[in-house]
């Protein structure tokens, strides 16, 4: 006897309030941006304008990231049969990729810098530098507010908080350009920016890589939640387990499930769930249920198999 069984769920999209932070947050970036254009342009400043080009990657990732909220939250539709919730994921893995391209071309620049330093205006890039740590930290709180949770809005954070970490560097890079003359500060404050963005970018494509190819969620070993699923009293064997994300915070898994001749399927497909549920926070399941006499394809099953008490 076969259950094929699928939960409908209420997977809550991304909150009016996510947007309005994200929104607040793209305001703040972009005009505070314009500004250190300016004073970097001026002052001949590669620690400010590498900043700019990483607050513009800011922007558009915040500018992506409201897109993708509005994409995933639409409901299933046409082929689409999860809806466009990944749209999420791709949204996180383009923040990532940019991270990475933009730390290539900071690098090269402040490798020829370091060869030839221009004069750099420490005074200006110092007071610059400081402005932008407020501005950075009102934005890391606000986008701090949001859900973490989805990749999608992380990826948008990790930029801010990049961006944090380099407006620091530049304000000390101003400072010792200030104070000593030594202008390869500015070019060496860039590098600490790429280093950081580098391994923010790193971790974006990491885990957006992980979600694209239906690896199981971090931190899940499939091996051991088979073996657990088959101490469900009533369960002879547990095959063809897949476990994946369908984007962040949504978890699902499918298995095929033997019960014992005399076992009540619809009971060992409750108790199951409610395990998955409870234990490892995964409502979307689909388990087909089988007596084992029913089961004689069982043989030609793939993926691990696992053996339960009955």
């Amino acid at each position: 006897m076969g259950h094929d069984h699928d939960h409908d769920h209420h997977h809550a999209p991304p909150a009016d309030a996510d947007r309005r932070l994200l929104g607040l947050a793209l305001v703040l970036i972009t005009g505070f941006m314009a500004v250190e254009v300016t004073v970097g342009l001026l002052v001949d400043s590669l620690a400010l304008l590498s900043d700019a080009a990483h607050m513009l990657s800011d922007a558009a990732a915040i500018a992506l990231a409201l897109f993708a909220t509005r994409l995933a939250a639409r409901p299933p539709s046409g082929g689409y049969t999860y809806g466009l919730k990944r749209a999420e994921i791709l949204s996180a893995q383009a923040n990532g990729l940019t991270l990475l391209l933009l730390a290539a071309w900071i690098t090269y620049e402040s490798v020829v810098r370091l060869i030839h330093p221009p004069a750099v205006g420490g005074a200006a890039v110092l007071v610059t530098a400081v402005a932008g740590i407020a501005v950075n930290l009102l934005v890391v709180w606000i986008l701090g507010r949001a859900n973490r949770s989805s990749l999608n809005v992380e990826g948008a954070f990790q930029h801010v908080l990049t961006d944090l970490f380099a407006f620091v560097a530049a304000a000390l890079s101003g400072l010792v350009v200030l104070l000593t003359g030594f202008h390869r500060a500015d070019a060496i404050a860039s590098l600490v920016v790429a280093a950081l963005m580098v391994r923010s970018g790193l971790g974006l494509v990491r885990d957006s890589g992980r979600i694209f190819l239906e690896a199981a969620p971090a931190g899940m070993d499939p091996a051991a939640l088979g073996r657990e699923l088959c101490g469900v009293p009533g369960v002879v064997e547990l095959h063809d387990l897949h476990v994946w994300q369908v984007t962040s915070g949504y978890p699902a898994l499918s298995a095929h499930v033997l019960v014992a001749p005399s076992g009540d399927c619809h009971a060992v497909r409750e108790a199951i769930e409610a395990r998955l549920r409870e234990r490892y926070s995964i409502e979307h399941t689909t388990l087909q249920v089988d007596h084992t006499l029913d089961a004689k394809h069982c043989v030609d099953s793939h993926g691990a198999s696992y053996k339960g008490s009955g």
